[in-house]
């Protein structure tokens, strides 16, 4: 007896497989008894879903082609800190059994029915960059039609691992790929094809995905590499996903509320440099930003270092810089108020050079007794004179009532002195702020231009 049982089996196989091999004439035609005008009968189709643990072929030699596409109908995430893509997918399968088939002549005239997939083999057919379990919702259908050609549509909720480069954000544009293979089958089984053109796959997820969310879908390529694993070659179609995200709700939450800020910064430069209300206000709004920042920390990438990041830092490095360059100019003026120390050859040969008729600061005719010696202040409005820095000597009349015969004639040359030191320092702290504030136009400029440029490319 237990030598029987090899005999029973091959024997048992054999007659299987000649079963099979009889073709596909009407020996898997399905009989149209069990269609009428309430449905279908499933005993019709009982022997076919009694097959569904096999591959559906009359020849395992031959692979079974599968069509793949897809819809990409949401792109619900895009992690940067994790290197994550979610997105929405209405993956469509379809492939031929060869077990099914009747004349929709004679069963009245249905040439597609319905069938729930518990019922049918289906691909094993996963994205291969998904890093989370496939849930589909239970009781899907699959078309099947009279010829044995079997649809089946899925949505599928897909995390997968994407490259993301954030240094554009939010003018960033991101390439993800999505690979379809089977998990099992090789070429040898199973060879991986597409039914629809690329162009209406592109098409047809661009205006479903163009009114949702912050991504809009740029392009969609493909690639139909083999992929190695040791032995076995797996057939697979790698679909490149381009997208894009709109920028205008960071451009108006992040760029031009900080736009405004430093510009309202570079206009306090009119203030005079000896006013007491210009400290205040910078730091006023030194404080302002940096509760601006705080505020709008959520809408900023949580890894790497995008270009904005840098635009936001250079902003408030500017800002600091401006609130020191004040108090400094406000040190310098209090300096020469009280006792003004000579100035520097470097410095003095640099304010000669920029008060110099080529360039747009006017020169203030020189000083009585000075002549040749006198640099005029270059005044930004409201600037105070700087004879006002610093309290008037006694005159002539006055020293020689005093008491004093010598200083009636070195009182007014230490006075006019005096005023030029003043002077030459004022006219220092007006050139620092002049450079600073072309400094801050520039930046601005610039800032402009290269939103404007990554927008428009």
């Amino acid at each position: 007896m237990e030598g029987g049982w090899p005999f029973r089996g091959g024997f048992l196989l054999c007659f299987t497989i000649s079963l099979l091999l009889q073709g596909r004439g009407d020996a898997f035609t399905i009989n149209c008894s069990g269609f009428d005008q309430h449905g279908v009968d499933p005993a019709a189709f009982q022997a076919v879903f009694d097959r569904k643990a096999f591959r559906p072929v009359t020849n395992f030699s031959v692979p079974t082609h599968v069509n793949v596409s897809f819809i990409l109908s949401a792109i619900l995430e895009v992690d940067a800190q994790l290197q994550l893509l979610t997105s929405l997918l209405w993956v469509t399968m379809m492939w031929d059994n060869p077990f099914i088939s009747w004349n929709p002549e004679e069963c009245i005239s249905s040439n597609k029915l319905s069938v729930l997939v518990e019922n049918l083999w289906l691909p094993d057919i996963l994205v291969m960059e998904s890093v989370d379990v496939d849930r589909a919702p239970p009781g899907l259908n699959a078309y099947v039609s009279s010829e044995g050609r079997i649809q089946y549509d899925r949505p599928m909720k897909v995390t997968s691992i994407c490259n993301l480069d954030i240094f554009y954000f939010p003018f960033d544009q991101q390439n993800c790929t999505l690979t379809f293979s089977s998990f099992l089958y090789t070429v040898d089984s199973m060879i991986l094809g597409m039914d629809k053109e690329l162009g209406m796959i592109t098409n047809t997820s661009r205006n479903v995905v163009q009114t949702q969310g912050e991504w809009e879908l740029l392009d969609i390529n493909k690639a139909t590499p083999k992929m190695q694993m040791g032995s076995n070659l797996y057939d697979q179609i790698m679909f490149y996903v381009a997208i894009r995200r709109r920028p205008t709700f960071y451009i108006i939450n992040l760029l031009v509320p900080s736009s405004f800020l430093v510009a309202i910064d570079a206009l306090s430069f009119y203030l005079p440099a000896e006013s007491e209300n210009r400290a205040p206000f910078k730091i006023t709004l030194l404080l302002g930003y940096n509760v601006f920042l705080l505020m709008m920390k959520d809408l900023l990438p949580a890894s790497g270092t995008p270009l904005i990041s840098v635009y936001l830092a250079l902003c408030l490095s500017l800002m600091v810089v401006s609130l020191l360059e004040t108090i400094f100019i406000t040190y310098l003026l209090h300096l020469a108020a009280t006792q003004p120390p000579p100035l520097p050859r470097w410095l003095h040969s640099l304010l000669l050079h920029r008060t110099s008729p080529r360039k747009c600061c006017p020169v203030v005719a020189p000083q009585r007794g000075n002549s040749g010696q006198s640099l005029g202040p270059a005044h930004l409005p409201g600037t105070k004179e700087p004879v006002e820095l610093v309290g008037k000597g006694p005159g002539p009349r006055e020293a020689e009532l005093s008491g004093c015969p010598g200083s009636a004639s070195t009182q007014p040359e230490d006075e006019a002195q005096k005023q030029h030191l003043v002077s030459l320092w004022v006219q220092c702290s007006h050139m620092m702020d002049s450079l600073l504030f072309r400094l801050y136009l520039l930046f601005l400029a610039t800032s402009i231009t290269t939103v404007i440029v990554l927008w428009n490319t």
